[in-house]
């Protein structure tokens, strides 16, 4: 994981390689896979998900099409304080990695045509999966599978 520290002029020091970052760097770890946490210099506080959502307000300000769009945030807004709020984290981060999981594999048979893997039962897959998180998560009366599986041990 790589560390950083935000100090009060907003730069961004990479503890690693000892030097002052832009967020755009940041973003380019990201993209090469790894992970990052970034703290205040002073107070130590968290401030990754700030940083993380500053890329994403970024990337949207050039241009990109988002991927949360405001339907959507305002579903995620109207979650904070409800009863189903751990669980909505829970449920999008794990759709967000069978999907990444998924797009792995297509990219793998798309390089290696002669598997003669059909994209459609790889959507398929990945929507079975989600099901199955769902009535697991339905089963266990709204704690997470990995929770439920906890509590039975």
């Amino acid at each position: 994981m790589r560390q950083y520290k935000k100090y009060p002029n907003r730069r961004l020091y990479d503890i690693e390689q000892s030097k002052y970052v832009t967020v755009e760097d940041i973003r380019k770890v990201i993209l090469k896979g790894e992970s990052i946490a970034v703290v205040d210099s002073k107070t130590e506080k968290d401030l990754t998900r700030n940083v993380l959502m500053q890329i994403i307000s970024e990337q949207e300000g050039e241009g990109h099409e988002p991927i949360l769009t405001n339907r959507v945030l305002e579903q995620l807004i109207r979650f904070y304080g409800d009863a189903m709020q751990s669980l909505v984290g829970r449920y999008i981060e794990q759709s967000v990695m069978s999907f990444m999981e998924n797009q792995d594999r297509f990219r793998r048979s798309v390089r290696d045509i002669t598997t003669g893997a059909d994209p459609l039962n790889l959507m398929r897959t990945a929507m079975e999966q989600n099901m199955e998180f769902w009535s697991r998560v339905s089963r266990s009366g709204g704690q997470s599978p990995k929770d439920s599986d906890n509590n039975n041990s």
